[in-house]
């Protein structure tokens, strides 16, 4: 209460005091009673406003002592909260910094890849650059040697027309000489012999026409050897120049694919609560998928290529849109699968543009496309497809056969091998029904049943879609094989040579496409090295399974050693 209520109420008490102190003393004389009421009135009111002062005094106190208490609880109350903004803010600056060293990794990171990438960028121009000048400077040195043989067989074919015109007039005056003296010795014989001329045309005739007979024959076998060493010469060349002529990639595929991820903190997001989201990815995706220690980065395993890219790609529109959940994993797999198989159709149509091919029904453009999904011995199909149509196509342009066939077969010879259905059947065999079915070309249609010799070459393109698939699987960082299985093969190779008897030593060179067999000349003909070698070719044949095609090479070397004393 406030103090002007205190002294009111000290007032109030003090007249009612005085009124009850004059009405008790109403006896005694007026004058007396008025002087000692107003000397107890006095004195009442003194006391009342002393103890009202007191009141008042107490209340204060007990007002000021409220007010320093609830003053120190609001004093502690702002202290706690702000220390407790103090450690937020703390905690939230820490935050920030780490963000900022995450962000200062990261963009080292990115700078060293980006060099790295501009470092091998340089490289490849240089070497590209070098590889055209070397190129340019073959070029030349062919076309020089190719000037100079031509300038030599002009001079030559020259120098033949002289040597045929002089031979031409000895043989004419040789054969007037020849009449003179026939007719001389006609006389001479028909005198001597007793036999018309008639009967001795008749004899020399028979005479001249077994020994014509015995020099053609001759003649014919150095026809035929010439003309098969002249065809092997000419079908090497024309490998060679075709192979030169066509640029091709080395095996890169495997079985994993990595995802990369910008922290570590994505990995709980990815397995979800209990590893259900990524239950519900591998059974979306049909892929495994392996969360382990390695940094930034996931890794995605399967067989299947589109399968690793379907999860792949998921994977990044999950982790960049945030909700993970079963739900979400199913939409995004679903969408990621339809865009995958619209990818599939414009690799297809592109392939078919860039290789200059028109006309492929739509299924077979589809199939084109799912080659570049799909692997044999790590070299990738499509590529491999589209290296063994460009090598058809020079080939045949080469040997004047039709381009445009050969291409298109080269391109198809492999649909077999990324069809959905899978029956019982080999690829060769069922790419060719495929291709009957979508109504291309006999000569296509055989070609590609005839490339493994699954079925009879009718066409004249077949045999060249069969050597150019084996060039194009043969050569050099085509395909990857796995270490093991290399040394056991080289060494299979081995082992078959040495279980012939008569062998010394055997080795397998040009990683394993040349075994060189060394035999012991006392207990080895050369009759029998040459049935040697045909005998491990075909012993090779049929236990062992390579690529392309190994030359046995039998080597029997006779040494005589003598010692002088």
């Amino acid at each position: 209460m406030s103090e002007p209520l205190y002294i009111v109420l000290a007032a109030v008490l003090a007249l009612v005091v005085g009124v009850v102190l004059g009405r008790l003393l109403a006896g005694k004389a007026r004058q007396d009673q008025e002087v000692d009421a107003k000397a107890r009135a006095q004195q009442i009111l003194a006391e009342a406003e002393a103890q009202a002062n007191r009141t008042r005094d107490e209340r204060i106190q007990q007002s000021k002592d409220k007010f320093r208490t609830l003053k120190q609880e609001f004093e502690q109350e702002s202290r706690r909260q702000k220390q407790a903004l103090d450690q937020e803010l703390t905690e939230r600056r820490a935050t920030v910094v780490e963000q900022e060293q995450s962000i200062k990794q990261l963009t080292l990171t990115t700078q060293k890849q980006l060099e790295q990438i501009q470092r091998k960028e340089k490289e490849l121009d240089a070497t590209r650059e070098r590889l055209e000048t070397q190129a340019q400077q073959q070029r030349e040195k062919l076309e020089a040697q190719e000037e100079k043989r031509r300038a030599t067989l002009e001079t030559q074919l020259a120098k033949l027309e002289q040597r045929e015109q002089e031979v031409e007039q000895e043989l004419e005056e040789t054969r007037q000489s020849l009449s003179e003296k026939l007719q001389q010795v006609t006389s001479q014989l028909e005198t001597i012999s007793g036999l018309t001329a008639a009967e001795a045309r008749e004899q020399l005739v028979e005479s001249l026409k077994n020994e014509a007979q015995i020099q053609a024959s001759s003649y014919i076998k150095d026809v035929v050897a010439q003309a098969k060493l002249t065809a092997t010469k000419d079908a090497k060349k024309v490998v060679l120049e075709t192979i030169q002529r066509t640029a091709a990639e080395h095996a890169i595929e495997n079985c994993v694919s990595i995802f990369n991820i910008e922290s570590d903190d994505v990995k709980g997001k990815i397995i979800g609560r209990e590893g259900r989201n990524i239950r519900a990815l591998e059974a979306a995706t049909g892929v495994e998928i392996i969360v382990d220690d390695t940094p930034e980065a996931i890794i995605i395993s399967g067989f299947d290529p589109v399968r690793r890219e379907v999860a792949r790609l998921s994977l990044h529109l999950l982790v960049k849109d945030g909700r993970i959940h079963p739900a979400r994993i199913e939409e995004i797999v679903a969408k990621t699968r339809k865009n995958i198989d619209e990818e599939i159709v414009e690799i297809g149509e592109k392939t078919i543009i860039d290789l200059g091919i028109h006309g492929l029904h739509p299924e077979l453009i589809k199939m084109v496309g799912r080659m570049r999904f799909r692997s044999s011995y790590g070299q990738n199909l499509l590529q491999h497809s589209r290296e063994v149509a460009n090598l058809c196509a020079t080939m045949a342009a080469e040997l004047g056969l039709n381009v445009k066939h050969a291409k298109r077969a080269g391109l198809l010879h492999d649909i077999g091998k990324v069809s959905t259905e899978e029956p019982e059947l080999p690829h060769a065999i069922l790419g060719m029904e495929m291709a009957k079915k979508y109504k291309e070309h006999p000569d296509v249609v055989n070609a590609i049943g005839a490339h493994h010799d699954e079925i009879e070459m009718t066409a004249m393109i077949s045999p060249l879609v069969q050597a150019c698939d084996a060039i194009s699987g043969s050569r050099p960082g085509a395909r990857r094989e796995m270490m093991e299985s290399y040394i056991k093969r080289l060494k299979q190779l081995e082992e078959t040579a040495n279980s012939f008897k008569g062998v010394n030593q055997c080795f397998a060179i040009q990683a394993g496409r040349e075994l060189r067999v060394m035999v012991d000349a006392e207990n080895v003909t050369d009759e029998r090295a040459a049935e040697l070698s045909y005998e491990i070719s075909q012993k090779i044949e049929k236990e062992m399974q390579y690529p392309g095609q190994i030359k046995i090479t039998v080597i029997r070397e006779m040494r005589a050693v003598a010692y002088a004393k």
